[in-house]
């Protein structure tokens, strides 16, 4: 059957991605939105689009029923699910065809099969592919689960049956804390997945996340797309992803191959789907998990192999054969791509929410820019918070790295904090380079990104103040400065716990910086500003700048009072009134996201006051705790 229209169940940039190829396709658009998403970029650029609900999930992209319905409204062939929401879900993929459209997608039996990591594993050993040592029984008494990871062995690793992103996944690093970490993980499962039920692996010390693209026809043909190293994770969830992955030998690239083929044949599998494997340190390969899905890091195989992976799931999905052997797919140069996400790095990757009110994402004709937002649209806390994928190619992995450093730092996003410097300090830094990079690298702080401002970086704001005039009150910071006087500029740096002066006089030599440091800004060295913000590029390094603003009163606080740091739900109390704290106690935790964060002392004292109670919605910045010395 030819598909002439299709439904995208999804949302953000997957939905314009797959609106891009149906445009090249000739195939007609309908998106879908609940009440956040009413003036997104997907329903501007579809053909149609039609309002689903508020924006709770289940009454928008959860809502299966309302979807079908829907699409059968505005006569579309097909549904495709994108990533994440229905599209890993089988009961959906079973409803879609019983209503008569096509699913763009893996057949519901696949799905059920691989969405559970129990049944999954025990269907790779009988397939004869590698797999962790664990535990992937039925019995979740927790005496058994216990017993079951010490004969393992600590650490080991509990993992939700029906997880996926980090979610329902912790680490136990002995048996005292094994407990705790299982009830935590359960709860977040339940959450996410509606189903508790875990799995326990021995716990690699060192991972490296090696997954593998592969592709199955409805005629029996099964193929692989090359492998992409996704080992650049914080808590679970990858930041950075690169194809092929050069670190390999041909053999052992071949044996990883021939085993996600062999791992995809055992399921009778059709569409798109990947193979994770981590890596441990003795350099055994083994099966963690398939994704029955499109991934978010699809584009990287795309730009090494020259193919589009959405067109190819729909001419499968119109029972048309694969359109290539697996001799006639080719790996050509070396393909990288960064997620661009709202947090805040520094603060523990707290999720930013708010208006975006400046954006630019750099790309070239070596690369792309992949966004489901534009300047002016919010991030909310309803959804994931990445803003964009920015992906580079490159003749080969360095060639690659540079251009990817390019778009960087022709980038800038304001009204919403990002990881713009973290991606930038990352892929600059040694064992990124050198490809020693774990995905438990960023976690354990095994890498050292801290920043320190050089006096070179107040010379190049000093330029930009100059350039742009410094006669804004918010930047004229020394009374009756002017170009060209003796007089220096006056340059002070707010920050978290205090505000810093410097004094920038422009001399023959460049900029005088504190009466000790010259430096000339050069050709890239970049300044961007907005407001009383600036991001400041010198020497591939992001750094980001705080001048005075006079126009408004920043809140007092301290340790005394813990703030909401974001809008979420209190799920547990740990403390009471009266009780004894030390500094780094958890006082309670609160979910945000459908993430657990702990909330702790910032030093000791005495509860005097808790103004949370379990299940209560918060919201940013709301007093939790209140402590007396």
């Amino acid at each position: 059957m030819s598909i002439k229209k299709i439904l995208i169940a999804n949302r953000g940039e997957i939905a314009v991605r797959i609106i891009e190829t149906c445009r090249q396709l000739g195939i007609r658009t309908v998106a879908i939105y609940s009440d956040a998403d009413r003036y997104c970029k997907a329903v501007s650029m579809a053909d149609e689009a039609f309002h689903l609900g508020g924006v709770a999930l289940a009454d928008s992209y959860l809502n299966g029923e309302k979807i079908i319905q829907t699409a059968l409204n505005c006569h579309a062939d097909a549904i495709h699910p994108g990533y994440g929401f229905l599209a890993e879900q089988a009961d959906f993929a079973q409803q879609v065809e019983q209503a008569g459209l096509i699913f763009i997608g893996a057949p519901a039996q696949a799905m059920r099969l691989m969405g559970s990591k129990s049944a999954a594993k025990k269907t790779m050993l009988t397939a004869e592919v590698p797999c962790v040592p664990g535990y992937q029984g039925d019995d979740q008494d927790p005496e058994l689960l216990l017993k079951e990871a010490t004969k393992i062995g600590f650490p080991v690793l509990i993992k939700a049956v029906s997880g996926g992103g980090g979610k329902g996944m912790k680490i136990v690093e002995q048996a005292a804390d094994f407990a705790v970490q299982l009830s935590s993980a359960q709860r977040e499962a339940r959450n996410a997945f509606g189903d508790d039920q875990v799995i326990l692996e021995k716990y690699i010390t060192q991972p490296k996340h090696i997954e593998v693209q592969v592709f199955a026809d409805a005629h029996g043909q099964v193929v692989h797309l090359f492998e992409r190293d996704c080992s650049t994770q914080r808590r679970y969830q990858k930041i950075i992803e690169e194809a092929p992955a050069t670190f390999l030998d041909d053999q052992y690239r071949q044996a990883i191959h021939d085993a996600a083929v062999q791992a995809t044949q055992a399921i009778e599998y059709r569409g798109a789907g990947t193979i994770e494997f981590i890596l441990d340190d003795d350099g055994q390969f083994y099966f963690m998990e398939m994704n029955t899905r499109l991934q978010v890091e699809h584009r990287v195989t795309e730009m090494i192999t020259g193919v589009d992976l959405v067109a190819w799931q729909i001419a499968v999905a119109e029972g048309k054969p694969l359109p290539l052997t697996q001799s006639q797919i080719q790996c050509r140069g070396h393909a990288l791509q960064v997620r661009v996400y709202a947090e805040d790095t520094v603060n523990d990757y707290l999720p930013s929410t708010g208006l975006i009110e400046h954006m630019q994402l750099a790309s070239d004709e070596h690369g792309l820019v992949d966004s489901g937002v534009r300047a002016q649209d919010s991030v909310t806390i309803h959804y994931d918070p990445m803003i964009a994928k920015l992906v580079a190619w490159g003749k080969n992995r360095a060639d690659c790295i540079e251009r990817m450093q390019t778009m960087l730092n022709h980038s800038v996003v304001y009204g919403v904090t990002t990881n713009l410097a973290f991606l930038s300090a990352i892929i600059n830094s040694k064992p990124f380079l050198n490809q020693q990079i774990y995905t438990n690298s960023l976690d354990n702080k095994a890498i050292d990104l801290a920043q320190t401002i050089p006096p070179a970086v107040l010379a190049i704001v000093a330029k930009n103040l100059i350039k742009n005039g410094a006669s804004n009150s918010i930047w004229q910071q020394a009374s009756g400065w002017r170009l060209q006087e003796t007089e220096p500029l006056i340059i002070t740096v707010v920050k978290p716990e205090h505000s810093q002066q410097h004094r920038v006089m422009v001399t023959d030599e460049g900029f005088l910086v504190d009466g000790q440091h010259h430096y000339q800004p050069s050709a890239t060295d970049y300044c961007y500003q907005h407001r009383h913000y600036l991001q400041v590029i010198h020497n591939n390094q992001r750094y980001q700048l705080q001048l005075p603003n006079h126009d408004i009163q920043a809140m007092a606080s301290d340790a005394n009072t813990i703030y909401a740091p974001m809008p979420g739900k209190i799920i547990a109390i740990k403390v009471a009134a009266g009780e004894q704290v030390s500094q780094g106690d958890t006082l309670l935790i609160m979910e945000a996201m459908k993430m657990e964060l702990a909330i702790k002392a910032e030093r000791d004292g005495e509860i005097k006051s808790l103004s949370a109670t379990v299940d209560k919605q918060i919201k940013a910045d709301d007093i939790l705790v209140e402590l007396v010395p």
